[in-house]
């Protein structure tokens, strides 16, 4: 298929992990994929070289989503340099574990400074141009951590519940617009953050999933490109939990 053929894409964290499931895909249903980064440069250059030699489009930006000057005057430019975002994922983001009685507020706000400000500097660096072409479509990733209890995560639930949150507010506000808003929550996802995971913690999160096993990078990937493609052109507002029945 060719869902997202001519379309510019531009995707947050796309130099590793579920970011980057979800470029290499989008490149693959025809989009042309910027990959933002924050440091991993080298790391979202394998991912452009790898759309590339498979016949896509695609280039690395540097950036730091948590700098709202920084995202308006990067996006401007890749208007600028591509032409108009039509589609955007924010996937970057951060996780630091810790009980919340001891965790120090400084802590606490790094993450939500990362997932919650980053995602919402991403969203309002497209949403001008959207709003006057009205049409666009925008994933956020959240986690299956906004709906389930993870002992010890409670900055990154936090940051994971305001992101379902904000995007369900936008979508009433822009829906007018032609642009539409959701949020893909993965469950355990053999990618990304959980690869850092201990072994201990997957394997008592796997008797709850229905599916009996984990997740892979490639079908959060397919998941989300459905939603920014118009085979959910009714569809806004909503969360898509990719997560084997681990919320069941």
């Amino acid at each position: 298929m060719n869902r997202l053929a001519g379309k510019l894409l531009v995707v947050t964290g796309g130099s590793r992990g579920l970011g980057r499931a979800i470029a290499i895909e989008a490149a693959r249903e025809g989009a042309k994929v910027i990959v933002c980064c924050r440091r991993k440069e080298k790391d979202a250059q394998d991912v452009v070289t790898q759309i590339i030699d498979a016949g896509g489009q695609a280039a690395v930006l540097a950036l730091d989503v948590r700098e709202p000057i920084q995202v308006e005057r990067a996006f401007a430019r890749i208007e600028k340099d591509h032409g108009p975002i039509e589609l955007l994922v924010t996937s970057a983001g951060i996780v630091s574990d810790g009980f919340l009685a001891t965790t120090p507020t400084e802590q606490f706000r790094d993450v939500m400074a990362t997932n919650v400000d980053g995602t919402m500097h991403a969203i309002r660096g497209v949403l001008r141009g959207m709003i006057a072409r009205e049409r666009g479509s925008i994933v956020a990733l959240a986690s299956i951590a906004a709906f389930r209890a993870s002992v010890g995560q409670a900055s990154y639930a936090a940051s994971k519940g305001a992101i379902v949150a904000m995007v369900r507010t936008l979508a009433a506000e822009v829906g007018s617009k032609g642009i539409r808003v959701n949020v893909v929550a993965p469950g355990v996802i053999d990618a990304g953050m959980v690869k850092a995971t201990s072994q201990k913690r997957i394997d008592a999160y796997l008797p709850h999933v229905a599916l009996g096993r984990l997740g892979r990078d490639d079908e959060v990937a397919r998941a989300t490109t459905f939603l920014l493609s118009d085979d959910a052109s009714y569809i806004t507002g909503q969360t898509l939990v990719v997560d084997g029945g681990l919320s069941l």
